[in-house]
């Protein structure tokens, strides 16, 4: 498992195709997780099950197997019944384009932003901060889209994503995790596009809930009261 290239090389679903105990062991856990929570409160919590960087249909369907196997064996174990979902990180721009195929399997979508910017650009973050400030001064950048989405470029594939995804299965939940989770106007832009939540690291939720409730007050043309 010693790996050369950890940003595109042997991890995330890749990882749990070629070695299914790996899927197995965090899916078991998850569901024993939640057995235990529903028999020591009498309150059942609904595990949703992520599987990151799928770029195929039939990667989901190979994993979701695994997955749903598990659940029924530790129910069966337990003598609980588990509700849980399943689904994906869209990470990848194929992933992306074929949202509407993936949604066939998926319950829900997470967009990765911070490797879905990667794959996108074609850039690494361990070395961009070596000449993104040039592209910035030159003007080929407005702004560092690690920091604020590039909604032009990794925008698009989120809203075509989500437009394919909610025409194949209504209803699907949408959500953004990554740092631009934490940025108001990356904030602004998910809500145009219309996705359920987003997810950042504990110091930027202050910001990211007062963004998340601008944007939706603008959306409802309701003026903000408070800047950021």
């Amino acid at each position: 498992l010693r790996e050369a290239n950890p940003m595109l090389g042997h991890r995330g679903c890749r990882l749990a195709v070629t070695y299914p105990e790996v899927c197995e062991m965090q899916a078991r856990a998850i569901f024993e997780a939640a057995a235990e929570v529903k028999r020591s409160s009498g309150r059942a919590p609904l595990a949703e099950v992520m599987v990151p960087l799928v770029a195929t249909l039939k990667e989901i369907e190979v994993l979701k197997a695994v997955i749903d196997e598990t659940a029924k064996a530790v129910q069966k174990e337990q003598g609980v019944e588990i509700e849980y979902r399943v689904g994906t990180m869209i990470e990848l721009p194929r992933a992306a384009l074929q949202a509407g195929a993936i949604a066939e399997v998926c319950e829900f979508f997470s967009f990765g932003t911070n490797d879905l910017t990667q794959t996108t650009w074609g850039l690494s973050r361990d070395d961009a901060g070596s000449f993104l400030p040039a592209y910035k001064e030159k003007g080929i950048i407005e702004h560092d889209p690690f920091v604020t989405l590039d909604q032009d470029g990794v925008g698009e594939l989120i809203r075509i994503s989500a437009q394919r995804g909610r025409a194949a299965r209504p209803g699907l939940k949408l959500g953004i995790c990554g740092e631009h989770g934490g940025d108001p106007a990356s904030i602004g832009f998910c809500e145009t596009v219309g996705l359920d939540y987003v997810s950042c690291s504990p110091f930027r939720v202050p910001i990211a809930r007062l963004a998340s409730a601008q944007a939706a007050m603008r959306a409802k043309g309701i003026d903000k009261t408070a800047k950021v």
